[in-house]
């Protein structure tokens, strides 16, 4: 049977975790200094749980798509405006141009060996 677990954490705050009925552990909270605010929680969850909406989430969630999601202040762009000038390409700064680089030197002439003839 699924069930609530409330529990006292290292630091003395108080937790619960939700147990499935195959005993896995589904979710568990985060600390609360006093009980009853641990208690509560757990009762704002089993109301307003139960039409909780699903939202598959294939990424994490991009600048662009909270900005789609969001509602639209007075004045502003559409969603969907906001969304294409979160998603277009930012105009890269303007690249320094390499340094152009140095002649070479030009290649000095190499002396010509002069074959001394040896006297036999």
């Amino acid at each position: 049977m699924p069930k609530f677990e409330v529990y006292k954490d290292k630091k003395g705050e108080t937790r619960f975790r939700y147990r499935a009925n195959n005993g896995e552990i589904m979710f568990s909270s985060e600390g609360y200094s006093v009980k009853a605010s641990a208690m509560k929680a757990i009762a704002s969850i089993k109301k307003n749980a139960p039409g909780a909406a699903v939202d598959e989430l294939d990424a994490p969630a991009t600048k662009a798509a909270k900005a789609a999601k969001a509602p639209a202040k007075a004045g502003t762009a559409k969603p969907a405006a906001r969304a294409r000038a979160a998603v277009a390409p930012k105009a890269k700064a303007a690249a320094k141009p390499k340094a152009a680089a140095k002649p070479k030197a030009a290649a000095k002439p190499r002396a010509a060996k002069a074959k001394v003839a040896t006297p036999a």
